[in-house]
């Protein structure tokens, strides 16, 4: 693809416009939001105005300015494939949290080798579930050739002909949003994807440094590209300890892009849980009282399900006094990010202990660089 079409595919893949979705920020400082902040100063974190539509025993959010209604708590794709749990299991699971109200599936191509998007696939294939569900899957690949690989792969597994919201995988590194942006690179793949009926939405996650979801903001943005979606962790801890909510989120509600909150809780075995500070539905609750579109907690058992449906029924707005009250819970144990693993290990971190799923380098690093030279 020449570089002048790839530029223009960008502008007419990208949107403007504003939404307001969350309260003023207080005490807010010229620079902007400040990712090291969090020492408990719940005033600057940002909260939702409306608690969405409760129908049945699940509530419903618009995801960003996609005109698409998703249910406010998402099921994650991770826990369906770990392999202490039995597929049928997995597919009952899928079938009943589907039945019940939840509409938003997360996914990934990497997740336990596939075996993720296959149980998936196998659950969406049977008595027309594909139909009720908002599908999101993640690629890793950071040139055209392996995203478009990962691609027409993940529809495969999934057994469907299209994605609902596909999402550049683990933007972690600095380098990611530039190579993922350069000519060659994987949104050559995702628009080439787009315009031919495969996906109908784009994002981008990650779980490192909020640094770094705003420098893909500024990527995209210099290229005049809108993201649909974001995905981030938000939970209790995050909010005293090089925090997406406080930095991210506010930037994500003023250009209207979807928020997905991940880790509630950290996994449905909790680490979170752990730190003995607080409750699974004070997480959960904690998430929803943020501007989120979709909170995806992990599912693997019929008690995280229940819990699910309980957090969305239960769901209440909270005041400030109780909004901080519920922050002020974690930030004994949270300011060192000792239970943020994600953000202070390697232990999360798939693409960096597998890089050649990222593919090779881009055409352009090849010329200036040859690595047999």
């Amino acid at each position: 693809m020449e570089r002048r079409g790839f530029l223009a595919g960008l502008t007419a893949a990208g949107f403007e416009g504003v939404r307001g979705l969350a309260k003023p920020l207080q005490n807010s400082s010229s620079e902007g939001p400040n990712p090291e902040r969090g020492s408990g100063d719940t005033r600057s974190l940002p909260r939702a105005t409306s608690p969405g539509v409760l129908r049945g025993e699940m509530l419903y959010h618009q995801l960003g300015r996609t005109g698409v209604e998703v249910s406010a708590i998402g099921m994650g794709g991770f826990h369906l494939g770990k392999p202490n749990l039995q597929e049928s299991e997995a597919v009952r699971l899928m079938h009943a949290g589907i039945d019940r109200g939840i509409t938003f599936l997360d996914n990934a191509w990497d997740y336990h080798d596939g075996q993720s998007e296959t149980r998936m696939g196998k659950a969406l294939s049977q008595g027309g579930y594909r139909q009720k569900v908002f599908l999101m899957t993640k690629v890793d690949g950071r040139t055209r050739e392996a995203a478009a690989r990962q691609i027409d792969t993940s529809l495969e597994r999934l057994k469907t002909d299209h994605i609902d919201l596909l999402q550049h995988h683990e933007v972690i590194r600095f380098e990611d949003p530039d190579r993922i942006f350069s000519e060659g690179g994987s949104m050559e793949a995702f628009l080439q994807a787009k315009k031919a009926g495969k996906i109908r939405f784009i994002g981008f996650t990650g779980h490192k440094d909020p640094h770094i979801h705003l420098y893909m903001l500024q990527v995209a943005a210099r290229h005049g590209f809108h993201f649909d979606t974001a995905q981030m962790p938000l939970n209790l801890m995050d909010a005293h300890f090089r925090s997406f909510a406080h930095s991210v989120v506010p930037r994500l509600v003023e250009q209207n892009i979807g928020v997905l909150g991940m880790k509630p809780i950290a996994g449905s075995d909790g680490i979170i849980l752990k730190s003995k500070t607080a409750s699974g539905l004070d997480c959960l609750h904690y998430a929803l009282n943020l501007p989120t579109s979709v909170v995806i907690t992990g599912i693997d058992n019929q008690k995280a399900l229940d819990q699910a449906f309980e957090a969305a029924r239960t769901f209440r707005l909270l005041d400030a006094p109780q909004f901080a009250a519920l922050v002020d819970k974690a930030q004994s144990v949270a300011i060192s990010g000792q239970y943020e693993l994600y953000k202070t290990s390697a232990r999360f971190d798939s693409t960096a202990q597998h890089p050649d799923w990222l593919g090779g380098q881009s055409p352009a690093v090849e010329k200036l660089a040859p690595e047999n030279t």
